[in-house]
């Protein structure tokens, strides 16, 4: 894809990459990011694709375990050198490299469904636990050489433990039988050069043997190392030696059994870049909700709810509300010419579409809706800015035609042109007419472009161009204030009059300038500004009946619950009274039973009878589940005849309907006033009091209930 770095700066792209240049691990990946330019479409949707697995990790509990890391290049390309030797920090890096592979590629094929580019890329790796290793048996988890790294070392650091046992021992022993003379100093000892040496005052030096290693200050106190620490001292410091040396072997040895792997490690390293690069594409897309949207090979450019990614981030530090945009751009519809007031919003959403184009091909997701489509560019060229030029002495329309003439030559099917304020600068009539001819030119070409505008001879030409549209940014005619949102499908007022009385332009200043103006241009202008509003009452009318409609069908939603929720509760109350109205009457009849007792009924003829009511209780109850389980057998049925065919429901559904009929010609005979009934399921019964159409009044005695006249059979 071409672009020149002016366009690239125009669009802000430097400094979208400034955003996400701090998400990465190492430094290089970071000037990588800062570097990014557009590519072909295979290599871009590869990225898209990472990119975008890797972002639902952090929308999910499956986090990649990738972590921060060492650059080991510069490691890579010194182990290729004969006999040389890494230093034990390079070891360490490579090593947690190795195991951040070997982490990675168990991770991924667990789940190859989310993850399947990822999955490939890590895939064609080749892991080497040898590295790991061979790494572990030289170093401990400190990164310290083992004493096990080899039999001589393990031998050398015994007698380094041994000599330096001896000379705590020895020295000790010296320190303890000085203690008793008046030889030392109070302060009995010193370190000097890493050594315990006895503090000996200087008059009695002669009379303690040993090395001297120094004077205080003073000269009043000798350091010395006692005889019997001297040889096991040097005996130390000749096996410390010899350890340096066999350590030093032991590391080149390592460093020539790891250059083996370069080429693995080589690959190691690449992919954990590549990843890098990934994750900090991901964090950012996080940060400015960007998604995938289908990537079309036709051309086809769909934006929904797109956003400038800059702009969301400066509004939402500063909790201010940005607005999307939304557009269409085929083969059909190639041009799209953008007018409206300043200030109102169309700089931005040319920026907003360049800049997203240019991050789709560079493999970044973009802030859009998730049913937006796009396609990619072979060229992007913009005129946004003011390209004044000082040190050319160019004028600002002297600069914009020099760009013209290069956008002119380079134009072709495949680019997208993004001009912001097309054709001004100069005379409006010349400048016009010449806007007229790029514009003609542009389009004979079949480039894409967006343009805007406030020449009306623009807005015309586009009207008669079948593979053009005009657009407009609405503005409020009575607040003047602009809404932010593009219209596509009607020109837009440049509101130059309002805008101007608005900012306490005299009125007079206004109305001379409205006569010096053609009639028919400044009628064109008033009917665009009149169109543009009735449209944008038309859509908040609509916007509002729609939110209504949704209202409405809420709370008949809500009525009908609370509906079904008060049957309920009438039932449930109906039961209960039952219950309560069973358990009285029962209770009535044991009192019965004791004040029979108690007045001197034999306990035979009480006992009798309360078995006979436990009988009757047993009947009953016997009867209610026989009732249940006829009733659960009927649902059952109705169930087994909703999963039979279409034809057989019908049938089975007219029958319902004539014995419903029947029902219901059989209930008008005998629903009247004064007839006993009862609820369908229920045992007590009432009067009816009053029929109220479908609804009936009946009468219990101690109270009165409302229902359905279906629910009701008689007595």
């Amino acid at each position: 894809m071409y672009i020149n770095k002016e366009d690239l700066n125009e669009l802000e792209f430097p400094q979208l990459l400034a955003e996400i240049a701090p998400f990465a691990y190492s430094p290089k990946i970071k000037e990588n990011i800062l570097a990014l330019r557009p590519m072909n479409i295979e290599e871009a949707e590869v990225s898209l694709k990472k990119t975008s697995e890797y972002l639902s990790s952090f929308e999910s509990a499956n986090a990649v375990p990738f972590s921060e890391y060492e650059d080991i290049e510069n490691e890579l390309k010194l182990m290729l050198i004969e006999n040389y030797r890494l230093e034990n920090s390079a070891f360490l890096k490579i090593k947690l490299l190795t195991e951040q592979i070997g982490k990675l590629q168990k991770f991924f094929p667990t789940m190859p469904e989310t993850f399947p580019t990822l999955l490939q890329d890590v895939s064609v790796l080749e892991f080497k636990k040898e590295i790991i290793d061979k790494i572990d048996k030289v170093f401990n988890r400190f990164g310290e050489v083992k004493s096990e790294a080899s039999p001589v070392l393990k031998s050398l650091r015994a007698e380094i433990q041994h000599a330096k046992k001896a000379i705590q021992e020895n020295f000790n022993r010296v320190l303890f039988n000085y203690a008793q003379s008046d030889f030392l100093d109070d302060i009995r000892e010193s370190i000097i050069e890493d050594q315990r040496v006895l503090a000996v005052k200087s008059a009695y030096k002669k009379r303690v043997p040993g090395r001297v290693l120094g004077l205080s200050k003073t000269g009043s106190i000798t350091f010395i190392q006692p005889d019997g620490v001297v040889k096991h001292h040097f005996k130390m410091r000749e096996s410390e030696e010899e350890e340096k040396k066999e350590i030093d072997k032991i590391l080149r040895q390592l460093t020539a059994e790891l250059a083996e792997f370069q080429p693995q490690l080589w690959r190691y390293q690449q992919y954990i870049f590549d990843l890098d690069l990934t994750r900090a594409k991901a964090k950012f897309a996080e940060m400015v909700n960007g998604i995938l949207p289908k990537i079309n090979r036709h051309k086809t450019l769909r934006l929904k709810d797109a956003y400038h990614p800059l702009l969301w981030l400066r509004n939402k530090a500063e909790n201010k509300t940005i607005y999307p945009q939304s557009l269409t751009l085929t083969d059909h519809n190639r041009i799209i010419c953008i007018s409206g007031p300043n200030a109102g919003g169309k700089s931005i959403t040319l920026k907003t579409v360049g800049l997203l184009q240019l991050m789709i091909q560079s493999g970044i997701l973009v802030p859009v809706h998730p049913r937006s489509e796009m396609f990619f560019f072979d060229k992007i060229m913009t005129d946004i800015g003011d390209n004044q030029s000082i040190e050319n002495h160019l004028s600002t329309y002297s600069s914009r035609l020099k760009k013209m003439g290069g956008i002119i030559r380079e134009s072709n099917p495949g680019t997208l042109l993004l001009i912001d304020e097309f054709g001004t600068g100069s005379d409006p009539e010349l400048g016009g007419a010449l806007a007229e001819s790029f514009l003609e030119f542009f389009y004979d070409k079949k480039s894409f472009a967006i343009i805007t505008t406030h020449y009306t001879n623009i807005k015309i030409v586009i009207e008669e161009l079948p593979n053009a549209t005009n657009a407009a940014m609405l503005f409020d005619e009575k607040t003047l204030e602009p809404l932010y949102k593009l219209e596509v499908g009607q020109a837009g007022s440049s509101f130059t009059f309002e805008v101007a009385e608005k900012n306490k332009i005299p009125r007079f200043i206004i109305q001379s300038a409205k006569k010096k103006v053609e009639h028919d241009i400044v009628n064109l202008d008033k009917t665009i500004v009149k169109l543009q509003q009735e449209k944008y009452e038309v859509e908040k009318l609509k916007t509002d009946l729609v939110e209504r409609k949704g209202s409405v069908e809420d709370k008949r939603d809500n009525l009908q619950k609370l509906n079904e929720q008060l049957q309920q509760k009438l039932f449930n109350f109906q039961k209960l009274y039952e219950d309560e109205h069973r358990k009285l009457q029962f209770g009535n009849k044991i009192e019965a039973f004791i004040d029979s007792y108690t007045k001197g009924k034999s306990r035979k003829d009480v006992v009798k009878d309360f078995v006979k009511i436990l009988e009757q209780e047993k009947f009953r109850k016997i009867g209610a589940d026989k009732d249940e389980t006829k009733r659960l057998q009927v649902v059952k049925r109705k169930i087994t005849q909703q999963l039979k065919k279409v034809d057989v429901i019908e049938k089975i559904t007219e029958t319902n309907e004539k014995i419903e009929e029947k029902r219901q010609t059989d209930r008008n005979v005998w629903l009247k006033i004064g007839q006993r009934v009862r609820i369908k399921g229920s045992t007590s019964v009432g009067t009816i009091e009053k029929i109220s159409k479908n609804k009936v009044i009946i009468n219990y005695g101690t109270f009165k209930t409302t229902i359905d006249s279906n629910e009701l059979e008689r007595i």
